[in-house]
């Protein structure tokens, strides 16, 4: 959070006789100091983080999502799904075909599954014939161990384990507060949970990217891994901003994934948005997506979408909002 506070400096050293003829030691009147300037107001909430991936065969990606990965689906309105991932993490699939993507953009994005079973999420996927970016290389010291799967329509999936390590010394409190999601879904073994989520977004040129971020979510940098840069946005969720020279993507000017935040309040961050003026905006006002959630989005300065949402109190959102305590 960004605090602005003025400072006002006072002449204490006036001798009586200009003191009590209202002037300075220089002789003219003493003006009123100015009001500090007010605080910057703290951003609205962020309940959870969640992204929108787009299928082709939305169905078969449901399934892999559901029975494979054995996630909860939390609100089905047909076209989209919004699936639980961890207590304040979400994913939406979507049929591509009425999304604001197409299944054939580049899909220049990565969930990061955070998880403390790194080894058993390697071997449950192997066996169940989930392809596999690469072996799974496990090495002594590092900050993080990992390996990426990926998706039915080739989505990178990372499951990653953060571990103590002076790279990861302000992340690794709040990972600790931050209850596991485990599940007996599908065929997911119930030892393998999920404790937080990362949106990996990656870019030709991070500093300015930075600035964006820290302004917008009013936060701070959490994990500086040189070439990769970690922020908290909900409880369990965080975005990581990666230098497309070095990461699992490459930066791209289209990009199949549209990044969102879970809010109770998406008027307050309309207007805040508004007021930052760095966020391009795609709809100049808050609209109505099916008749279930109050939603606005803009482009962030490399052109990835973000969207605002605010669940409504109606059938279909029940489990959803309840999640979100709203209910």
């Amino acid at each position: 959070m960004i605090v602005r506070i003025g400072s006002i400096g006072f002449c204490i050293l006036c001798v009586i006789f200009l003191a009590s003829c209202g002037r300075s030691p220089s002789g003219e009147t003493e003006q009123e100091s100015p009001p500090a300037p007010e605080a910057a107001v703290d951003a609205p909430d962020i309940q959870a983080t969640n992204a929108f991936y787009y299928y082709a065969d939305l169905e078969g990606a449901w399934a892999f999502y559901t029975d494979v990965l054995g996630l909860e689906t939390v609100a089905d309105y047909g076209f989209a799904k919004i699936l639980q991932v961890a207590e304040a993490s979400f994913l939406t699939l979507v049929d591509a075909e009425r999304g604001m993507h197409t299944a054939e953009e580049p899909k220049s994005v990565t969930l990061a599954f955070v998880t403390d079973e790194v080894e058993g999420w390697w071997e449950y996927l192997s066996a169940a014939g989930v392809p596999m970016r690469a072996d799974f290389d496990l090495v002594d010291g590092r900050p993080h161990d990992g390996f990426v799967a990926i998706d039915p329509e080739g989505y990178y999936l990372e499951f990653e384990r953060f571990n103590p390590h002076e790279e990861n010394v302000d992340l690794m409190p709040l990972l600790d507060g931050v209850e596991p999601l485990y599940s007996d879904r599908g065929s997911r073994p119930d030892d393998l949970g999920i404790r937080a989520t990362v949106f990996w977004l990656y870019y030709n040129d991070l500093e300015p990217i930075e600035s964006f971020y820290e302004a917008l979510l009013g936060v701070d940098l959490l994990v500086d891994q040189g070439w990769a840069k970690v922020y908290e946005a909900s409880r369990s969720g965080f975005i990581g901003l990666v230098d497309g020279a070095n990461g699992l993507h490459s930066a791209t000017d289209e990009k199949g994934v549209t990044i969102s935040l879970f809010t109770s309040d998406v008027d307050a961050w309309f207007e805040r948005v508004k007021e930052l003026g760095t966020v391009e905006l795609r709809t100049q006002e808050i609209t109505d997506e099916s008749g279930m959630v109050r939603v606005f989005v803009g482009y962030d300065p490399d052109g990835y979408f973000l969207e605002w949402d605010t669940f409504l109190d109606l059938e279909g959102n029940e489990r959803l909002l309840d999640l979100l305590g709203h209910r």
